[in-house]
């Protein structure tokens, strides 16, 4: 698996280093805010269409597949980076980036699972903390090369990577299921247990969206300089960094409802907090604590997804679970912007907690089976 955490980072780092340059583009190119938002945003639709469509392949023996193809077409995309010169460009190469990458995902997730299954709790925590590395330094990596060599330097080095990664992950076996399911989607889609991990991943995205779309906003609003806002920001990955690891020990020998209504009952009251706490410097209390709890509810989420998928659909069950996580994320980072210039910061913690306590009660009352209530 250690190749395949460090494909997950390069592959993560790769994708949030774009944010840092997204004004460099601007300026370069000439292009609209609309534009930019474009650029930024392509990437999820890909995913999301990558991850529903043929994540089922690594469950039907294809894995090696879908690797070889995944990472092939992350590499394109990341090459077509390095010569892009118009809106077009930059938007098809964001799209074939964020494919590859969602091609990529379900089946190492599948493969975390059959390994060893015994471990299947850590290697999520693991590979949650690897891609929060990448996302952690993959801005400023990416900002570092831009001021040394230019807008370029970044996509040679994400193209480097990639090629260098190749040779230990495009032949990796990823054994297949010995009944698949016809129609995995279709029928994941229709078991209570999914639909409970479907909603709690739901209530987790929703934050996310709204976290990334508002929090810089929100604590510069505050008073916060550039350079608070992020440290604030680092403060929140690092936790999933440390973490993540020991939370996935800790999620596969513990009942995974209970767990992740707890974790993600938390944070939302985390949410709750922040239309109550005006000081930017005790705000970070609350923001650890929702730091800490989400490094939890990452890896116990996938690790539910798992056991609510079966042997048959793992693949399947997380890429289902990847691409409605993505879509949330999209729609609650639009909405949450919306709302912010409308109504300002307490009515968009207040519509989220509203929203995840109402995905919390659903999981609930879908999810009181033995496949999430037992270890």
């Amino acid at each position: 698996m250690r190749p395949l955490y460090a494909l997950s980072a390069i592959l993560m780092g790769g994708y949030a280093a774009i944010f840092t340059l997204l004004a460099v583009l601007r300026d370069t190119f000439a292009l609209s805010e609309l534009a930019i938002g474009a650029i930024a945003g392509s990437a999820f639709i890909a995913g999301f269409v990558a991850q529903l469509s043929l994540a089922r392949f690594a469950d039907l023996g294809r894995g090696h597949l879908l690797m070889r193809v995944g990472i092939l077409v992350s590499l394109i995309g990341a090459f077509w980076m390095c010569f892009a010169d118009s809106l077009f460009e930059w938007v098809m190469a964001r799209v074939v980036l964020g494919f590859g990458a969602g091609a990529v995902r379900p089946a190492i997730r599948r493969l975390a699972f059959v390994l060893e299954p015994s471990r299947s709790g850590e290697m999520m925590g693991k590979l949650t903390a690897w891609e929060m590395v990448g996302f952690l330094f993959g801005p400023v990596i990416a900002s570092a090369l831009f001021e040394f060599g230019g807008l370029r330097y970044p996509f040679y080095a994400l193209t480097g990577l990639l090629l260098l990664i190749m040779p230990f992950v495009i032949n990796l076996t990823i054994p297949g299921s010995e009944s698949p399911l016809g129609n995995p989607m279709r029928t994941l889609i229709k078991v209570p247990a999914m639909q409970s991990c479907i909603a709690l991943g739901v209530a987790f995205y929703l934050a996310i969206g709204a976290f990334d779309a508002v929090w810089a906003l929100f604590i510069s609003d505050l008073g916060a300089s550039q350079l608070y806002i992020g440290i604030t920001m680092s403060l929140f990955t690092l936790p999933m960094i440390l973490i993540a690891p020991m939370a996935g020990r800790y999620a596969s020998t513990h009942a995974l409802l209970p767990l992740l209504l707890k974790s993600l009952g938390i944070a939302t009251l985390m949410m709750i907090s922040y239309t109550l706490v005006e000081s930017i410097w005790w705000i970070c209390l609350p923001l650890l604590i929702h730091a800490t709890v989400d490094a939890i509810s990452m890896p116990a989420l996938q690790l539910a997804v798992g056991k609510a998928s079966g042997e048959q659909a793992l693949a399947a069950g997380q890429g289902l679970f990847g691409a409605i996580g993505l879509i949330v994320a999209a729609t609650a980072s639009l909405g949450s912007g919306l709302l912010y210039q409308l109504y300002g910061g307490p009515t968009v913690w207040a519509v989220v907690v509203i929203c995840m306590f109402t995905c919390l009660g659903y999981a609930y009352w879908r999810g009181r089976t033995l496949s999430l209530l037992n270890p």
